[in-house]
């Protein structure tokens, strides 16, 4: 089966609501819907936390990370919970179901390929809450959770690619730009196919509206420049990636992609030169979210 028809049988049980979810990532969903509940305390969320050892180690990394660490390191959950606040809880939480979408694999060439969707991941991730902070001067935490849940398609096709090889493969049998009318029950291009399981796969994870229409803009590749919305901060964050989507077959190479740097006036400054003086930042909130 080549990846075009591996593509089609996904797209349509995407389409009939039929995903198939590794066991652990239930677990962290539950923990989701439990921070999205407004009567969540703290000591709730950090009961809940902590029966999850890796999402609290990740959560006491973030908090003391450059982006959010203005005094002393924390050494305990709760205390990290309370220096993000529930926002930025819920894209940590977002980090390990992500990540989690992807299984845990035997294949050794699974495993390098989502832990390089995971590298990108988190380079876009820290660099939409540094745009958005400092550029587009939107929600800082809200464009962090849009970074970490951009690729969200492409992680549930590597939980299918054991089942279908094709899909780490560039189909070379058609025209990348010839819409496929078979799939589903609508006319879908290879290019949209990203879209269509990316909203099946978001539907469980409870994200809230500006995130959804963020993730459609970024799909649709609508972008403008300087970036003003949560979806051009995604789409400048993605184009800024040192580390590129392994499955964006219709990227340029690395080479080609830094050929001419992006740069434009930001008030007294440019992007490039906000870029460089939040590089300790960048780099301390992309090691933390890869931890």
């Amino acid at each position: 089966m080549n990846r075009s028809k591996a593509l089609k049988s996904i797209v349509e049980q995407a389409n009939r609501g039929d995903l198939v979810f590794p066991t652990n990532v239930a677990a962290s969903l539950k923990i989701q819907q439990a921070l999205d509940d407004p009567d969540c305390a703290v000591d709730i969320a950090t009961k809940l936390i902590m029966n999850e050892p890796l999402l609290a180690a990740r959560v006491v990394a973030i908090a003391n990370s450059a982006a959010y660490n203005r005094g002393s390191d924390v050494t305990n959950v709760k205390a990290a919970i309370n220096r993000l606040g529930f926002r930025s809880l819920r894209a940590v939480v977002a980090t390990v179901i992500v990540r989690q979408l992807a299984g845990t694999s035997k294949d050794r060439n699974i495993r390098n390929i989502t832990n390089k969707l995971w590298e990108h991941t988190a380079q876009v991730a820290a660099l939409s809450q540094v745009i958005a902070r400092r550029i587009t001067k939107l929600d800082a935490d809200t464009a962090m959770f849009i970074g970490i849940v951009h690729e969200v398609g492409n992680f549930y096709l590597l939980s299918r690619a054991e089942e279908f090889p094709s899909l780490l493969e560039q189909d070379s049998s058609f025209d990348e730009d010839e819409q496929l009318p078979e799939f589903s029950d609508t006319i879908i291009d290879l290019e949209s196919t990203e879209a269509v399981i990316g909203r099946a796969v978001i539907k469980n994870l409870y994200v809230p509206v500006p995130v959804i229409e963020a993730l459609e803009a970024m799909w649709f590749g609508l972008r403008a420049m300087p970036p003003e919305t949560l979806g051009d901060t995604i789409l400048l964050a993605n184009e800024l990636a040192s580390t590129q989507s392994p499955l964006d077959f219709n990227s340029y190479s690395e080479s080609e992609r830094f050929s001419s740097e992006i740069d434009f006036v930001v008030g007294d400054g440019t992007l490039n030169s906000i870029l460089e003086e939040s590089d300790e930042e960048l780099r301390a909130l992309t090691a933390a979210l890869m931890s």
